[in-house]
């Protein structure tokens, strides 16, 4: 059995897989202390959720969203930590509904597509699941689930990192020993395509083809190169 990633939780950083972190968020002392400290009579709620590479579920984030958040600021979180690249189109799919980052207007025909202007209060509950891409050419899937629903006192912030999986490390493939610290988008799917720095340099496609490798289940995708917002 491979080993599941570990991440930390960002009140009081215990490591624990992406599982256990959903069970300890609820109960994690420090995070209540400082829901304690802001706590006044006005009340907001919140969802829980749990974002997973849908055919990498060792990337992986836990998110807390107001639900007067709308899909929109989901999209925009996920482009900005994990998946902007070249500004391709996205999409939800929620019961059967999709909501598109850019609709087209009905045709009449084949599945409802609505804005990604909508409220999360309006379309989503604790135990609900759904899918998200981004670029359908060549697309990142992620399943995202809503583990948890609270009402607290309100923040400033539409959304919170809870937690997200440590930097994930892979052994360059020509050497076998080192760390590989990129990829080559032209070999992805063949026995090499992953560098250390030393091997780098002798690849056959060339440097300026290479790619870092980054805390994302995008890394190695089209042009995809990393986060500026949210470093690994």
């Amino acid at each position: 059995m491979s080993t599941q990633s570990k991440g930390k939780c960002n009140f009081c950083e215990k490591e624990y897989t992406k599982t256990s972190m959903q069970k300890h968020i609820s109960a994690c002392k420090e995070r209540k202390h400082r829901h304690d400290i802001i706590e006044n009579d006005k009340k907001s709620g919140y969802f829980g959720l749990s974002i997973t590479g849908k055919y990498n579920k060792d990337y992986w984030l836990l998110i807390e969203v107001k639900e007067e958040a709308t899909l929109k600021d989901i999209d925009k979180f996920l482009r900005d930590i994990w998946l902007e690249c070249c500004d391709h189109l996205s999409s939800f799919k929620i019961d059967g509904t999709l909501y598109d980052s850019n609709p087209a207007p009905s045709m009449g025909w084949g599945q409802p597509v609505k804005s990604m202007n909508c409220k999360l209060k309006s379309i989503t509950e604790k135990g609900m699941r759904f899918d998200y891409e981004y670029d359908f050419g060549s697309t990142t899937a992620l399943t995202i689930s809503v583990f948890d629903y609270r009402i607290g006192s309100p923040k400033k912030e539409k959304l919170t990192i809870l937690s997200r999986n440590n930097p994930i490390e892979y052994i360059c493939d020509e050497c076998g020993e080192k760390i590989a610290t990129s990829i080559c988008p032209v070999c992805i799917y063949q026995d090499k395509s992953l560098f250390c720095d030393d091997c780098q340099e002798n690849h056959d496609c060339g440097e300026e083809m290479l790619l870092k490798i980054c805390n994302s289940p995008r890394f190695g995708v089209c042009g995809y190169d990393g986060s500026t917002k949210y470093p690994d």
